[in-house]
């Protein structure tokens, strides 16, 4: 039974392994929206607890490596954010350019991305209209 449960383990991880590898491959960043949708599987926004939601905007710039070049810029925080609330989204951002770096470009997309300032968004507010409240009216232009 011992034996059995080792080859089992040993099928997972190989399957694992596979998975992991063909997941590698998918993961090739190669055009702009990929770096964006890259980033952003990264983003963990602080806890409620924590910090009210906000939206938060960093300009960063990458070499061919993939590797930040330079610093992270924060240019974007909503208004009502407390310095609480900035602070904690700030940390936020610079973990998710953390964890995300070095970004793995191809070939092709490491030449197009090296040295040019990308403007990432991270939201994190409800863009849907409460639904206890009342229908706003909309002004024609």
């Amino acid at each position: 039974m011992a034996r059995r449960g080792k080859k089992l383990i040993v099928a997972a991880a190989a399957l694992l392994l596979g998975l992991s590898s063909a997941a590698a491959e998918d993961a090739q960043v190669n055009t702009i929206q990929d770096i964006f949708r890259h980033l952003r599987t990264c983003w963990r926004p602080p806890p409620p607890n924590k910090a009210r939601p906000l939206d938060i905007t960093v300009v960063v710039s990458f070499n061919r490596a993939g590797n930040i070049l330079g610093h992270p810029r924060i240019t974007y925080e909503s208004a009502e954010a407390t310095d609480n609330d900035r602070l904690q989204y700030r940390i936020a951002v610079m973990e998710a350019l953390q964890r995300c770096t070095p970004v793995p470009f191809t070939d092709a997309m490491a030449g197009a991305a090296a040295g040019r300032p990308f403007a990432i968004q991270f939201r994190n507010r409800k863009t849907s209209p409460d639904k206890t409240s009342p229908p706003t009216q909309e002004r024609r232009a």
